[in-house]
C-alpha cells in the first residue's frame, strides 16, 4: 500500500474540489446500496457503484493500489466476519448477512474515500447494534477534528466510545490523511490517548474509519491476500467519511448531496442522518 508521507494542508479551491469528488463517491455508494438485497452478487453491488464513476466522469481509486497484487475492482466488498478490502465476484448474498461497501473516487486530481455497512433484509440484534455503535462512533470521531486538538483525541473519541458498548477496534488498520494520494499522512488509528499525538490544523483532510468487531480485535487476511476478517470469525463492520478540518467545524466532504431523493437516498439517508448532535458543525446539510 502505498503512502504519500508528510501531511499536506489543502487550500479553499482544494477543498472544493474534495468536496466534488465526495459527492460522486456518496452517489456511488447510494447506487450500491440500492442494489443489496437477497441473492445478489457482489459484483452486482460493484458494478452499481462503478457505473456512478463512469457516468459522473470520476476515475476509481481501487483500481490497481499495490498489494499482494494490483487490487482488481472500483469497492470493496466485505460480508459479516470480513472487515475490510473483501474483493467483490460471484458470491450472493443471503437474508441476515451485513455488508460493508467501500468505494474510493478521484476526480480533478483529488480523491473522496467513505464506506458503510448495510443489513441485507431483516437482521440480528447484535448485527444491528453493531451498525450502529460502528456509526455512531465515527461521527463522534469528526466531532473531535477541530484544530487544537490532536490525533490522538479522535482516536481516543473513537475507542471510548466503541468498547463503552461491549465491542473493540482493530489494531492493524487505521485511518489515515487523503488529498491528492488516497493515503497520506497522518495515520489515525481507531485507538489512542487524547493529547498525544499530531496537532489537528485547519486544511488537513483524513478519511476516518471506525472498523469495529464484535469478538476480540485480532484479524486474518483470507486465500485471496485481499480480504481481511476477524479471526475468531464473528461480525465486523466499517464505516468512513473524508472530513476536512476547518476553523469553523468538521466538514464531512464525503456526505451525500442534499437534493439527491430517489429510493437510494431514503436508505442511504439513515448512514448520515441527525448525527452530529454533538455539536460537531458542517458547512452543507448532511442529509
Amino acid at each position: 500500500m502505498t503512502w504519500r508521507r508528510g501531511i499536506v494542508i489543502k487550500s479553499k479551491r482544494e477543498l472544493g474540489l474534495m468536496r466534488e469528488a465526495g459527492k460522486i463517491n456518496a452517489r456511488a455508494l447510494a447506487a450500491a446500496v440500492e442494489v443489496v438485497a437477497p441473492g445478489v452478487t457482489t459484483e452486482d453491488i460493484n458494478r452499481a457503484a462503478a457505473q456512478v464513476l463512469r457516468e459522473s466522469g470520476a476515475k476509481p481509486a481501487f483500481v490497481g493500489v499495490p498489494g499482494a497484487y494490483p487490487y482488481p475492482a472500483e469497492t470493496t466488498i466485505s460480508i459479516n466476519d470480513e472487515l475490510v478490502h473483501g474483493i467483490p465476484g460471484p458470491r450472493t448474498l443471503s437474508e441476515g448477512d451485513i455488508v460493508s461497501i467501500d468505494c474510493g473516487t478521484v476526480y480533478k486530481g483529488f480523491v473522496g474515500d467513505s464506506a458503510l455497512t448495510v443489513g441485507v433484509g431483516q437482521v440480528s440484534e447484535e448485527a444491528r447494534r453493531l451498525m450502529d455503535v460502528t456509526k455512531e462512533s465515527l461521527f463522534v470521531g469528526i466531532a473531535a477534528m477541530v484544530p487544537g486538538n490532536r490525533t490522538g483525541d479522535v482516536s481516543g473519541a473513537i475507542q471510548d466510545y466503541v468498547e463503552s458498548h461491549g465491542f473493540q477496534v482493530v489494531r492493524e488498520y487505521t485511518g489515515h490523511g487523503v488529498g491528492r494520494q488516497m493515503h497520506e499522512d497522518p495515520q489515525v488509528p481507531n485507538y489512542g490517548q487524547p493529547g498525544r499525538g499530531i496537532p489537528l490544523r485547519s486544511g488537513m483532510t483524513i478519511a476516518l474509519e471506525p472498523m469495529v468487531l464484535s469478538g476480540g480485535f485480532e484479524t486474518r487476511i483470507l486465500k485471496d491476500q485481499w480480504t481481511v476478517a476477524s479471526r475468531d470469525g464473528k461480525l465486523t463492520a466499517h464505516f468512513e467519511h473524508t472530513v476536512a478540518v476547518t476553523d469553523e467545524g468538521p466538514w464531512v466532504l464525503t456526505a451525500m448531496d442534499e437534493n439527491l431523493d430517489e429510493g437510494a437516498w431514503i436508505k442511504y439517508n439513515d448512514y448520515f442522518a441527525d448525527r452530529l448532535q454533538s455539536g460537531t458543525k458542517t458547512k452543507e446539510h448532511l442529509g
